[in-house]
């Protein structure tokens, strides 16, 4: 689920899923417009599977366990400046 499998393709993996959200994320925004976004790339790529909104949100929590995305004061969604 997390990485391609035999079950699962690598268009479908969650982390395949959660880098393309990460191209998109170039401003904090609302998780429906993000969703919005997200979903005219898959309309330009034409995707033979689409990605469902489900699936997309298990994407997006996935970063945020992970801590690349966190969310603003504001309620958007914005990439994670984690210093080291």
């Amino acid at each position: 689920m997390l990485l391609p499998t035999k079950g699962v393709s690598p268009e479908r993996a969650l982390m395949t899923i959660g880098s393309e959200i990460l191209e998109e994320l170039c401003d904090p925004m609302s998780v429906s417009g993000l969703w919005e976004r997200y979903n005219t790339r898959q309309d330009a790529t034409s995707r033979l599977h689409r990605v469902t909104f489900d699936w997309f949100s298990l994407a997006l929590a996935t970063l945020y366990a992970m801590k690349v995305v966190d969310v603003s004061d504001g309620g958007y969604i914005r990439t994670s400046h984690v210093s080291q």
